[in-house]
């Protein structure tokens, strides 16, 4: 008598698996939290699930590669937490603090924030499978990653819980920061990722005093504190792209003194002159190609 087929077990999971994605549904559940206390009017708490979900955003990854267990499950899951944590919740906080006195307007932009968050997030998925990088340019992102677009967006509501609503909950200025930093999710921009910053030993102490400092302040003025940080943030976008050309032409005149390709100026009969120009000055790009010399995407 033949056996019944029978259906093949499912294998039990390693919890080393699990646990990564349920610091990802946390991180979900915070920035779906935001809309709620935003519905009623809370701003404030609204404001730091955001941010509790960007914290946990960071940690997932890390205790993914900690313990082994990446998945392709995970990644997706991730990419689904950080659409709604970064690009809805914000959106939708924005929108029922100030946006929706522009009416129509007001709404249209806040789609458009929500949706170059959700194309930066597709553009990753898509990268996955593409070359690896160059090893000098990890340490840079490709546009402004969701959680920190999640963190400049909501500028203006955190300078008014300090400085008051007057100026700062004005749907212009609101507007316009929606709209820049939109723009610089989906923009081709590099931008420090701070994931692989070493520090010299001789800044190690000076480093902790500033972290003692910065606790201290988060927790007597703590959105003065997030204010200044975005700022600060903002501030290394233009660094950022002047490094990265730096970078990226100081790498690819390395190749061309390995290849012994480096082409001759017009009545020169080395490389000396051609080597300086291989470096265009102020980080000006050299011809490369596009796959080489990009920046590696961010997961978020």
């Amino acid at each position: 008598m033949l056996a019944p087929n029978r259906r093949p077990r499912l294998r039990a999971l390693p919890i080393n698996k699990m646990i990564p994605n349920m610091v990802t549904l946390l991180a979900l559940a915070a920035g779906l939290t935001s809309i709620r206390y935003g519905l009623r009017g809370e701003f404030e708490r609204a404001v730091v699930a955001i941010i509790l979900a960007g914290i946990l955003d960071g940690l997932d990854g890390r205790i993914a590669r900690m313990l082994r267990g990446t998945t392709k499950f995970g990644a997706e899951l991730d990419s689904l937490s950080d659409f709604l944590s970064f690009g809805v919740a914000p959106a939708m906080l924005l929108y029922l603090w100030t946006m929706n006195d522009a009416g129509g307007l007001g709404w249209a932009l806040v789609l458009l924030f929500a949706t170059c968050s959700a194309l930066r997030l597709a553009r990753f998925n898509t990268m996955l499978g593409e070359p690896e990088p160059p090893a000098w340019s990890r340490n840079y992102f490709v546009g402004v990653p969701a959680p920190a677009a999640a963190f400049l967006a909501l500028l203006p509501m955190m300078l008014s819980f300090q400085l008051g609503p007057t100026v700062f909950a004005q749907p212009v200025l609101v507007a316009v920061f929606m709209v820049g930093v939109g723009l610089l999710m989906v923009s081709r921009m590099p931008t420090y990722s701070f994931k692989r910053v070493q520090i010299p030993r001789r800044m190690a102490l000076p480093l902790m005093i500033v972290v003692g400092l910065l606790a201290a302040f988060l927790v007597t003025n703590p959105w003065t504190t997030l204010s200044v940080v975005g700022l600060v943030y903002l501030a290394t976008l233009p660094l950022a792209w002047r490094s990265y050309h730096r970078l990226k032409a100081k790498s690819r005149l390395a190749e061309l003194e390995e290849q012994g390709s480096l082409p001759l100026e017009p009545g020169t009969t080395d490389g000396t002159v051609a080597a300086d120009a291989a470096v265009a000055p102020d980080g000006a790009e050299t011809a490369s190609s596009d796959s080489a010399d990009r920046p590696p995407p961010s997961r978020s």
